[in-house]
């Protein structure tokens, strides 16, 4: 079979430039990155978002993933080329791939087949640097920080108290807890921290989220670092840090533009996991495409009890959007694995697990719909799907009040997709959406999370320590009480048990930790036995990574 890569070499990609001009953009706006990439001006946006132009706004969500594959951002690029096929003027905004699942166990993230985003090598590694700059803002502050107690600590931090971690875009699991500062007094207090993966960064967090530089620059100055003895919070404003992370972050604020392999325009910006993070692309390259589209595809990582959740509950709350349509991506590869079927089992016939497994896709249909937002099934078509496991699919869609519409993008670009295309239109033109966001803002903190673990989990409730609790209460005291909450668990399941495939119900969801995001204008809840620094599985992908005779990138998918 022909690899990614390779389809993606084959197509001649157009000039930037001439993307640009296609969706109205002066030269002067644009900032090239090479030929084929590049970052668009603030001020021109802002200036286009002032019009009071909007166009539809199409949540791309899945079902849980498994290892079979559901193919969210696939379909996010089929579906947009084939909006554009059948003259709808759309453009994609979506997450940037981190450098822990292309080089770990995920591979990257644009797309697949003729369904991709391009150019592919660059935007999987090191794209325009975003990734590199919010590193660096997030340690600087880290280093400020030590270096503020090493030189006498004005501001009384207490060294038990510190709560900001070091990040780095790579799974590395030696790094989740560390000792530092060790080797004597000119290398400071030493105390117990830890690294994150840069994705679950709140400085991630609030480039994804602010509307502009100065909003950057105050939520940046929010950030909670740690606290004194008496447990007064200490902010990256108090340790003068905001200035200098705005400067480091000045370039990476800019979305990023690029095409499908279909020569249609794409703006690819910030990079939240959506396991341990809010899972969305930037509120800038969102309201971008609303201002220059009549139609925007935008997806939210994992399944719809992650990403969906987190893009009404946390994006759209805070960035005042409203979808209008939901397509909930399956594949019957992944519904035999809800079934009960191995991986290495999936390629022969077999309608009763597709039929056991399918509950989990009815369970994603019935949560969309308590936001009140329509959705479209995409049965993402693989080759070894059969007629009658189609037919499954699409019998449980319709018995729950949805359409379900086999797609051949993968194979055939925006021509596979085209009556998904025209399902999706329909929602958008026809449907009038009624979005409302899960919770309000005034429940407690731990009412938001035991409401999205019963209301979305199907959980029989959320427990956490006494410590917990408190701590909340005390966020609650200070004046963060009508934050939303995130909850970080496993993508793998409803519950926090990746184990429990299907649609289980009755489960409890254990908080053991929660971190106060007052920058980013949310409460992490760390559920379970989820992991804020992945680890590499047994063979990385990077084993099968290297350039050829060519000097060509080999392996990487």
């Amino acid at each position: 079979m022909t690899t990614d890569i390779a389809i993606a070499r084959s197509v001649a990609l157009r000039p930037i430039a001439q993307i640009a001009d296609a969706l109205g953009i002066p030269d002067d706006a644009v900032e090239p990155y090479g030929r084929f990439k590049a970052k668009v001006s603030l001020d021109w946006l802002q200036a286009q978002r002032e019009t009071g132009r909007r166009g539809k706004l199409v949540l791309v969500t899945a079902i849980n993933p498994t290892p079979a594959g559901e193919g969210k951002t696939t379909t996010s690029v089929g579906l947009a080329d084939a909006l554009n096929l059948t003259g709808r003027k759309t453009v994609l905004a979506l997450r940037e791939p981190s450098l822990g699942p292309c080089f770990g166990t995920k591979g990257g993230a644009t797309g697949g087949g003729r369904a991709q985003v391009a150019p592919m090598e660059d935007i999987n590694l090191h794209f325009t640097g975003d990734f590199h700059a919010i590193t660096a803002a997030h340690n600087l502050l880290a280093a400020m920080i030590d270096n503020h107690i090493h030189w006498g600590n004005a501001l009384q931090i207490d060294v038990r108290r510190v709560v900001w971690r070091r990040v780095l875009d790579m799974n590395d699991r030696a790094l989740r807890d560390i000792v530092q500062s060790i080797g004597g007094v000119a290398n400071g207090f030493p105390r117990e921290s830890g690294f994150d993966i840069t994705v679950a960064s709140e400085v991630m967090a609030i480039l994804c989220l602010s509307e502009d530089l100065a909003d950057m620059e105050r939520r940046l100055g929010d950030i909670v670092v740690a606290y004194t003895r008496d447990r007064s919070p200490v902010t990256a404003r108090d340790l003068k840090a905001d200035g200098a992370m705005a400067v480091l972050l000045a370039e990476a604020i800019k979305p990023n533009l690029v095409q499908t392999l279909e020569g249609n325009p794409a703006f690819l910006h910030g990079g939240p996991f959506a396991n341990i993070a809010h899972g969305c692309n930037s509120v800038i390259a969102t309201r971008a495409a609303l201002a220059l589209g009549d139609y925007v595809v935008t997806e939210a990582g994992f399944g719809a009890d992650l990403g969906a959740e987190k893009f009404f509950d946390i994006k759209c709350r805070q960035a005042g959007l409203s979808p209008d349509a939901v397509v909930i991506v399956a594949t019957v590869r992944a519904l035999k694995m809800n079934g009960g079927v191995a991986k290495g089992d999936l390629g022969a016939e077999d309608v009763e697990a597709v039929r056991r497994g399918a509950v989990n896709l009815v369970r994603h249909i019935e949560n969309i719909r308590q936001f009140g937002v329509p959705a479209v099934v995409a049965i993402n078509h693989f080759h070894t799907d059969s007629e009658a496991e189609i037919a499954v699919v699409h019998e449980a869609a319709s018995a729950h009040g949805a359409r379900a519409i086999l797609c051949r993008h993968w194979a055939d670009g925006g021509a596979g997709a085209t009556k998904l295309a025209d399902a999706v239109a329909d929602l958008c033109d026809t449907h009038a959406a009624n979005f409302a966001p899960l919770y309000g803002d005034e429940l407690s903190l731990f009412d938001k999370i035991d409401t999205v673990a019963r209301r979305i989990y199907r959980a029989e409730h959320a427990v956490a320590e006494p410590s917990v609790l408190a701590q909340l209460k005390r966020w609650e005291d200070a004046g963060y009480g009508h934050l939303p909450v995130c909850l970080a668990k496993t993508q793998y399941s409803f519950s926090s048990d990746p184990a429990l495939l299907g649609a289980p119900t009755g489960h409890i969801v254990p908080v053991r930790e929660v971190r106060l995001a007052a920058g980013a204008g949310f409460v992490v809840a760390i559920c379970g036995e989820i992991m804020t620094m992945p680890g590499l599985p047994r063979v990385p992908a990077a084993e099968a990574i290297r350039l050829d005779a060519d000097g060509l990138i080999e392996g990487l998918f």
